[in-house]
């Protein structure tokens, strides 16, 4: 009688690890969801007061609203220029403000060159000011869009009169990254996360960005859902993501000049408050101000409190 051979420890090995591959691209499949055309989502987010402009090849959507001294205002990572709603109808009463979805995010969408380097992304704003004939104004940004802000303030002193960072990037992180960052920057399966971004996955994101969660609302899910799912931003997103991960400038920022008011939520656990710490310790001309309960969007959280201070820092000598 032929007895029965058992497969050896590695081969069982293997084997369940090939099956569990298998199981996780099966997942992902089943949650893939399609882009959406850009002239559907420009009707439903791109009425007035929106604008486009061509700057760098790309169709860019931004908004320019109000009188008086400039403010420019760059969001961050997956979000749009509607995170600054809140500023703007707060500032805009003495202020002209300018926001603008920054390539590869909102309406604006892909560059075609594919160039999304925190270089590229200044050279990009300096050319949308130039195109709208801007010398001099304030600038600020959110998380990527605050690292932009500080190095597009070291590149062009001469052209930037205050700078506002809100919970932004800068540091390299010292803490285990967010899985998402982790699984972006594996090759094959960073391709197909682009394609796999359930609503619920979003909702669940926007949960962990905000200090209560309750204060993620339907039609703001939907808005984040929509515009990442704009035809080419998810593709750039992942490029985004791997390049914010490569990228060190840390010891350019005390060479900083700009005055420069540093917000943060105090229960960010995207880019920790310690980081604003940094910000204060190393800038030259610094004030940091903490807001207890929120998150890494403070001035989406809570505009009317962040947007005070910032009209305070815009208004003083």
């Amino acid at each position: 009688m032929q007895t029965r051979r058992h497969a050896s420890p590695a081969v069982r090995i293997a084997k369940y690890a090939a099956l569990g591959a298998a199981a996780l691209v099966l997942a992902l499949l089943a949650l893939v969801r399609p882009d959406l055309p850009p002239q559907e989502l420009v009707a439903q987010y791109g009425g007035p007061p929106s604008r486009f402009v061509t700057v760098a090849g790309v169709n860019v959507h931004y908004r320019d609203q109000g009188q008086g001294p400039v403010l420019v205002l760059l969001h961050g990572l997956n979000a749009s220029l509607h995170t600054w709603e809140g500023w703007v109808a707060e500032l805009s009463r003495d202020h002209r403000v300018i926001s603008v979805d920054l390539p590869g995010h909102g309406l604006t969408g892909p560059r075609p060159d594919g160039r999304y380097a925190t270089a590229d992304m200044v050279a990009f704003v300096d050319a949308l000011v130039r195109t709208l004939g801007v010398a001099r104004f304030s600038l600020a940004g959110n998380s990527m869009g605050g690292g932009i802000a500080w190095r597009y303030a070291l590149l062009h002193p001469d052209r930037v009169d205050k700078l506002i960072l809100v919970d932004a990037v800068g540091y390299p992180r010292e803490e285990s990254p967010p899985l998402v960052l982790r699984l972006a920057a594996v090759p094959g399966l960073g391709r197909l996360m682009a394609l796999c971004t359930p609503r619920f996955l979003v909702a669940a994101s926007l949960r962990q960005v905000y200090g209560d969660p309750a204060r993620v609302t339907e039609p703001l899910v939907t808005r984040y859902y929509d515009l990442l799912r704009r035809q080419g931003n998810r593709g750039a997103t992942r490029a985004i993501l791997l390049s914010l991960w490569s990228e060190d400038a840390a010891a350019e920022i005390p060479r900083v000049r700009a005055p420069t008011l540093i917000l943060w939520g105090s229960k960010d656990t995207w880019i920790l408050p310690k980081y604003g710490a940094y910000f204060r310790r190393d800038l030259p001309h610094a004030t940091l101000r903490v807001y207890e309960g929120l998150g890494h969007t403070p001035m989406e959280e809570d505009p009317a409190a962040t947007a005070r201070d910032v009209r305070a820092f815009l208004q003083g000598g």
